[in-house]
């Protein structure tokens, strides 16, 4: 059960850093947030959030799983949360917005 926790964990961080890397890009940011556009800083640290989510997600998967297959799971969670990000942004992008509340209105 404890490595299904960490696992889901993974899961989540893969996703949180595939929309904060969309996020970081000033067409997904329109769909989720509207008009006001991102500042600079803010898409730099969008970036590294997604990125260090990602780093987390691998780590986590490393902890559960020998390295080749954590891998292997690492990289299909990668391929499932662009999938799904991609999805949320074609049908409801403002799902996203909870991610970058911090960013203000």
């Amino acid at each position: 059960m404890h490595n299904a926790l960490i696992l889901i964990a993974a899961l989540a961080a893969t996703v949180a850093g595939a929309a904060w890397l969309a996020l970081s890009m000033e067409t997904h940011w329109e769909q989720v947030r509207g008009a006001q556009p991102a500042s600079p800083g803010t898409v730099r640290l969008l970036r590294a959030l997604g990125a260090a989510a990602w780093l987390v997600s691998l780590l986590l998967c490393l902890r559960v799983d020998h390295a080749s297959m954590a891998a292997l799971v690492w990289v299909m969670a990668l391929a499932g949360s662009a999938l799904l990000v991609a999805f949320t942004l074609t049908w409801r992008p403002r799902w996203l917005a909870p991610l970058v509340v911090w960013a203000g209105r």
